[in-house]
This record gives structure tokens, C-alpha cells and sequence, in this order.
């Protein structure tokens, strides 16, 4: 693959049909579909590195909170990215058994998002946590999910960007004959790998997890601007076409918007407070 991409600009057109990528592993009476493996990966990354933060001082919570998180946010992920699919880009699926067909694809950040924010919710009610300090735990472990699940995306061919003519586009199959940009990588750098390091060296280098919401402004406001800018180079769903011509944005953009503004409140709030004293939840002497 990284041969094809250096070559590109002295060639034709990558062609994605060259890449030798397969949409999954065959079982022979099953495809383990790699999308299914990226959020199974996601999620089991999440649950070990969960595991370790809180082992470092300061930990809002214990690990029998970390294993209610597992249950709770995979069905928010699962239920809230299928749900909010269908909600801002298909409505159709709501009248159609197509609606519980995960695996024919169609999830929505924004609305995993939702069911994850309402996870965390309910296990810090039943557990009387702090929910800007859990999030800010969870924040941290996301974008390794967001990351997986781009490159999954690119795997299958699926998501491609607009035409282009830059040195690295390429000719998806079912996407016409024009070259285009690659954009689940442009996702899987800016919503995934950038923010992997930012928030872990955050987090593991300095004291931004006594910033209560430090981290999850920092996530918010990452993956949210990540968003907006790829969505320049992305194609809109084909449903959707008109909706980004008549308002000049897409709906993942529109739907980006909010979240960059609270992610700048929440960071701006977190760091005009004063931090909380090692080890405790309570605010440090001035």
C-alpha cells in the first residue's frame, strides 16, 4: 500500500481495487467483518486502559464502576450510533427491519455519543460518581475507537471523500470513475490519532486529570473541529446531497457546530477553576 501512495504522483490514480483489502476475515460459514472488530477493539482497548488509569492517584471511581461502564456504554454506542443514523440520515430505516441490520453498516457518532454521555449518566447516578470527572476518563479512550472504526471504513470502501486531484486520490468502486480523497484516513488521523496523543500524554505526563472536564473539553473540542474539517473533503450521503447544497454545510457539520463550542466552554471552565488537591476531589488550597 505505502508503495502505491509513493508512486501516485508519477502514475494513474491509485485504484482501491489494487490495495488487496478484504472487508473482513472469512470463516468460511462467516465474515468477521473488520467494522465489527474495530468497535469490538475499541471497546475492549477502553476497558483495559480504564483499567489502568484508575489505578493512578486521583481516581474518581473504582473498578467495579469500570466494568458497569463496559456493560452500559457498549449498548449506548450500539444503540445510540444505530438510532441516531437513523435519525439524521435515513429516517426511512425507522419503518424498516433494515433498522436492527448493524451489520449492513450506518452508525452515528453524534448519536454513540448520546448513548454514551447517558451511560456514563446512569452509572454515576447508581454510583454517586462525579460525571465531569468520569468523562474525563473516558474521554481519553474514544478516539482509539474513532481511529479503528475510520480505518474499517476505508477497509470496506465505504465513506469515500469528493473528487480530487491530489497526488494520494484514489478510485473507489461504487463511487464512479473520478478519483477522490481518501477522507476515512483524514478522519482516522485528526478524530483518532491525533487526539490518542494529545489526550494520553495529557493525562499520563501531566496533572490534567485534577482539571475536572479538562479532558473532555479538550476531546470535544478535538474531535468536533476534526470533524468539521474533514467533512470539507468527505461526500455527503447521497440522501443528504441537497441538504448540504441548499445550507452550504453538511449535517455532520451542523451537527459538529454545537459540540465545538461546548468543548471550548467546558475547557475554558476547567481551567479557570482551581485544580483538585492530589489524590482527593476536593479543590486545592490557593
Amino acid at each position: 500500500m505505502l508503495s502505491l501512495l509513493a508512486s501516485a504522483a508519477a502514475s494513474a490514480p491509485i485504484q482501491w481495487t489494487q490495495l488487496g483489502l478484504q472487508p473482513g476475515i472469512d470463516l468460511g460459514f462467516f465474515t468477521l467483518r473488520f467494522y465489527s472488530l474495530a468497535y469490538l477493539g475499541g471497546i475492549l482497548f477502553a476497558y483495559w486502559h480504564l483499567s489502568k488509569m484508575i489505578k493512578a492517584p486521583g481516581a474518581p471511581m473504582a473498578q467495579r464502576h469500570v466494568d458497569d461502564l463496559f456493560f452500559y456504554c457498549t449498548l449506548g454506542i450500539i444503540l445510540g450510533g444505530r438510532l441516531g443514523y437513523a435519525t439524521f440520515y435515513d429516517p426511512s430505516l425507522w419503518t424498516s427491519v433494515k433498522l436492527f441490520q448493524l451489520w449492513t453498516g450506518g452508525m452515528s457518532f453524534h448519536g454513540g455519543l448520546m448513548g454514551v454521555l447517558l451511560a456514563i449518566a446512569y452509572v454515576c447516578w447508581r454510583g454517586q460518581l462525579n460525571f465531569l470527572r468520569v468523562s474525563d476518563y473516558i474521554a481519553v479512550n474514544v478516539p482509539v475507537g474513532m481511529m479503528l472504526g475510520r480505518l474499517a471504513n476505508f477497509i470496506n470502501g465505504e465513506l469515500w471523500g469528493r473528487p480530487a486531484d491530489v497526488p494520494w486520490a484514489m478510485v473507489f468502486p461504487g463511487a464512479g470513475p473520478l478519483a477522490r480523497h481518501p477522507s476515512q484516513l483524514y478522519e482516522a488521523a485528526l478524530e483518532g490519532a491525533i487526539l490518542i496523543v494529545i489526550l494520553m500524554v495529557m493525562f499520563w505526563q501531566s496533572r490534567a486529570r485534577y482539571r475536572p472536564g479538562l479532558l473532555v473539553g479538550v476531546f470535544t473540542t478535538g474531535i468536533a473541529l476534526g470533524r468539521f474539517i474533514v467533512e470539507f473533503y468527505r461526500e455527503p450521503d447521497s440522501q443528504l446531497a441537497e441538504f448540504a447544497r441548499e445550507t452550504g454545510l453538511s449535517m455532520g457539520q451542523w451537527l459538529t457546530v454545537p459540540l465545538i463550542l461546548l468543548g471550548v466552554v467546558i475547557t475554558v471552565r476547567a481551567l479557570m477553576k482551581p485544580p483538585l488537591a492530589s489524590g482527593t476531589g476536593t479543590p486545592a488550597a490557593a
